[in-house]
């Protein structure tokens, strides 16, 4: 693996975690969950033969601490911190953007706000709960969640989190971490870390976002929205062919499911490829 440029960015209250790596056009991977620029390990020197492929941590994980740790999070917040990697790494030219479920969401209203500066965003599974029909029912699961958080804590918060994405009448329990590639069982550690902070103000900050949907229809020519083959019928998947539906645009298919990204490295980094370029 090749290693990256490190440094850090002061935005206003936080310093983000930066790494780069490659030659050629930008593009820059924002994370979704917990994983934090590592969660790109899998497909960063491969996408990097390509283009300047900037990652970090989000604002308040891992290695870019807030300056206050108590602050509330809003997409907005996080989707300036992109637009300053941007006008960083690429202040002449529009870079290229992709998103995996909170980071997508972010992608979203960076589009929306700064579309000078972004030449084509890929969506993968942002979870935009409130463009649904029945986003009520997930207003109800986000209290539940925020219930357990307060009542019992962060594991048993992601339970009931992670209960309400899936399919309807499916029991299946998560696979465990031994059965991910070795990047990802080395990162345990970080993202149990970062968890209370993830389903404490990510989740709700997040998953009550509404879209501008009426501004991401007229950009929709350099909008892709992407969701898992292994996705169907969950929430995630959900949203992301409602709007692709809606635009009258193609909904893209990675393979691997909400977390294809790491379970299926080389095959998803293919597939960002051909989106990127098309």
């Amino acid at each position: 693996m090749t290693e990256p440029t490190v440094s850090s960015l002061r935005v206003n209250g936080a310093t983000l975690h930066c790494e780069v790596r490659g030659r050629g056009p930008l593009l820059l991977l924002i994370p979704g969950g917990t994983g934090g620029a590592a969660s790109f390990d899998g497909i960063a020197d491969d996408l990097a033969a390509e283009y300047t492929v900037a990652t970090y941590d989000p604002r308040g994980m891992s290695r870019s601490p807030l300056d206050d740790p108590e602050a509330e999070q809003r997409v907005a917040e996080h989707a300036d911190d992109a637009f300053r990697i941007l006008e960083l790494l690429s202040p002449a030219e529009p870079a290229r953007v992709f998103g995996a479920s909170s980071g997508a969401i972010a992608a979203l209203h960076l589009l929306t706000t700064h579309p000078e500066r972004v030449e084509r965003v890929v969506a993968h599974e942002p979870p935009v709960v409130e463009v649904l029909p029945d986003a009520s029912e997930h207003r109800a699961l986000l209290a539940r969640v925020q219930e357990a958080f307060r009542t019992q804590g962060p594991m048993p918060a992601m339970a009931v989190f992670a209960a309400g994405l899936k399919k309807d009448g499916d029991t299946t329990a998560p696979k465990a971490a031994t059965e991910l590639p070795p990047q990802a069982a080395a990162r345990a550690e970080r993202t149990m870390a970062d968890l209370p902070y993830f389903v404490g103000r990510i989740v709700p900050g997040f998953m009550s976002y509404a879209p501008d949907i009426h501004r991401l229809e007229a950009l929709s020519d350099r909008l892709v929205l992407a969701c898992g083959q292994e996705s169907r019928g969950e929430l995630p998947y959900r949203p992301a062919a409602l709007l692709a539906e809606r635009f009258g645009a193609d909904l893209l298919h990675f393979p691997g499911g909400h977390t294809g990204l790491t379970t299926h490295p080389a095959e998803f980094s293919e597939v960002l490829r051909k989106a990127l370029r098309a």
